[in-house]
């Protein structure tokens, strides 16, 4: 498939904006195939063709993964009119073709996939799959193992029975509990709607894991890193 130059850079260059690579094409610092090419608009074939920024050689993959530590306030959506979406958070990402894989809430934190590979996406939130997602939540008040016990087996949430979950409590969070709470679903505020069952309510909630992937240490929320296919699958389904 044949892409546009300059759209062709920003999907190499996670960090460049459209602007930026139209620049880099007309300062002549863009080559295909080892010449110089300065017109943006110059329909270019990744997958035949070779393309370098500044002498050096840059990797065409049809599918990129990165691993956001969102914040809170942010929306787990493409775009928003109103309010900043996790996409924004990544320069130059083309917001018709990535999406984030399942949805945090706006005041939740922690670890999200965004990609454009839709059959990973559907992987990783099919319940059949059974991929750990695991929380992080501040319980208001004193939470006990008995309070917790009956999320191992599944409750009725009204509208579907939980999958059996697992459970350790952490810390006492002043007059709070907190706990790290493990399922293998993502329906609409199920971890909030969970713990609201066991008759407690969350404060604070973040998601610390997906299968075997965690937030690299030092990943600030709103910092992103880009991940292999081959990095990403072997952390995932890490045993």
């Amino acid at each position: 498939m044949k892409f546009r130059l300059d759209r062709l850079l920003t999907k190499l260059v996670s960090t460049l904006s459209r602007k930026q690579a139209k620049d880099a094409i007309r300062g002549g610092r863009v080559r295909v195939d080892g010449v110089v090419v300065t017109d943006p608009e110059r329909k270019t074939d990744p997958e035949t063709e070779t393309i370098s920024l500044d002498g050096r050689e840059l990797t065409y993959a049809k599918f990129r993964y990165f691993l956001l530590n969102k914040p809170a306030g942010v929306l787990s959506a493409t775009r928003d009119k109103k309010k900043k979406t996790v996409l924004d958070l990544i320069p130059g990402i083309d917001h018709e073709r990535y999406f984030p894989v399942g949805r945090l809430d706006l005041d939740t934190e922690g670890l999200l996939l965004i990609t454009n590979d839709g059959a990973l996406a559907h992987d990783l939130l099919s319940p059949k799959k059974h991929v750990e997602k695991e929380y992080y939540a501040v319980c208001r008040g004193i939470v006990t193992e008995e309070m917790l016990a009956p999320l191992t087996k599944g409750v009725d949430l009204g509208d579907f029975v939980t999958a059996p979950a697992a459970f350790r409590i952490a810390e006492k969070e002043g007059c709070d509990t907190g706990i790290f709470l493990t399922i293998t679903e993502g329906k609409f505020h199920q971890v909030k709607r969970m713990i609201a069952h066991i008759g407690s309510e969350v404060l604070f909630l973040r998601r610390v894991r997906m299968g075997g992937l965690t937030i690299p240490e030092g990943l600030a929320p709103g910092e992103y890193t880009e991940l292999s296919a081959e990095t990403l699958t072997r952390l995932l389904y890490a045993k």
